[in-house]
């Protein structure tokens, strides 16, 4: 049994790690951390999980030494630039222990290999450019050899993830031009739980509006750099997200121009191709859409393809549930990985719809 540690057991992201950790049968959480709740037990601050494994939780201050002494893997569910120091410290105090511990990080801090696009984009310095360079991205369709081996996961963001698994088939086989437009709709969980107006209820509810839009989201060079990575040139995308007035999931509608001349049935072979050996990515049949419900509390995306034959543009819709492939679970199938067990380890198979 693999001991874990979570670094930020309040937020939304941390609240759904630990529904997941609370069943799993190989990764125990035996640590987790918040200066405001220190003292609570997780049952206390989650009475959902009242009579699990990991209720009785006592919930503490962070301390790097005592995580790393008795952790084999901590998730860090705590904001940029805080997960940054924190990867620090605890890669210091295992070397200083001479033990090897496994790190997940859902903030940005490690997505963006790149720390001056990191700092254009976040506007605070990149202080662990080292930490940087070892940093694995964690989207494991695409990357599970090097999660395997990794020391340092950079969890993706939840737009990224629904919007590169959308476009990787298409611009690995060069198949659209480089004028995408990413249209993508998240559920209000996506904003953390921190108290803001913009996320009250009666801000929220019946309502429905765009943000950081004209190339503002700090997703867009992370979208960026992946496909990019994938396509072997500079991919540009426009990325503009939209709130709605549901907890959680995404819908990403992509629009991207071909670039030669070939037929919807063509493109659908190819993403099953590309996605054969993915068993999270489920490429719906032609005529078929996805829905947000379809995907709640799964790690599932799933992908459907439809061709405007007069405008010449590919569409893409991806689905994805915000806080789960988008977040935790996705965090979870990268610790299962990294500690060398199967990749669906403990993870929820069946989407909770409705």
């Amino acid at each position: 049994m693999y001991k874990a540690g979570l670094i930020g057991v309040t937020g939304y992201t941390g609240m759904e790690l630990a529904r997941i950790l609370a069943f799993h049968p190989q990764i125990e959480l035996t640590h987790a951390t918040s200066r405001q709740e220190a003292g609570k037990k997780i049952e206390d601050l989650y009475p959902f999980l009242r009579s699990c494994k990991i209720g009785s939780v006592c919930i503490a201050d962070y301390n790097a030494m005592s995580l790393a002494k008795e952790c084999d893997i901590v998730f860090l569910a705590v904001p940029h630039g805080t997960a940054m120091k924190s990867a620090a410290e605890l890669t210091a105090c295992a070397k200083e222990l001479k033990k090897q511990i496994k790190l997940v990080d859902l903030s940005a801090d490690f997505r963006i290999k790149n720390p001056e696009t990191f700092e254009t984009w976040y506007q605070i310095k990149h202080e662990q450019t080292d930490l940087l360079k070892q940093a694995v991205y964690g989207l494991f369709d695409i990357y599970e050899k090097e999660i395997k081996n990794a020391r340092l996961i950079a969890n993706p963001g939840c737009y990224p993830t629904a919007s590169i698994l959308g476009l990787y088939p298409a611009v690995t086989h060069d198949i659209v031009a480089n004028d995408i437009i990413i249209d993508a709709k998240s559920g209000t969980t996506g904003a953390g739980r921190k108290a803001q107006v913009s996320s009250l209820f009666c801000e929220v509810h019946d309502n429905f509006r765009p943000y950081s839009i004209g190339g503002k989201h700090r997703h867009t060079p992370e979208i960026e750099q992946e496909l990019s990575i994938a396509a072997q040139k500079e991919i540009f995308v426009s990325f503009n997200p939209h709130l709605l007035p549901v907890e959680r999931g995404i819908l990403a509608t992509i629009y991207a121009p071909l670039a030669k001349n070939i037929s919807l049935e063509d493109i659908h072979a190819l993403y099953l191709e590309t996605y054969a050996r993915a068993p999270f990515v489920r490429v719906l049949p032609l005529g078929q859409l996805p829905e947000t419900r379809n995907v709640r509390g799964s790690l599932f995306c799933d992908i459907a393809l439809a061709l405007d034959k007069r405008t010449h543009k590919l569409i893409v819709t991806s689905a994805i549930d915000n806080l789960a492939r988008g977040a935790s679970m996705q965090a979870v199938a990268n610790a299962n990985l990294c500690l060398g067990l199967p990749l669906d380890t403990g993870i929820l198979h069946a989407p909770l719809c409705p």
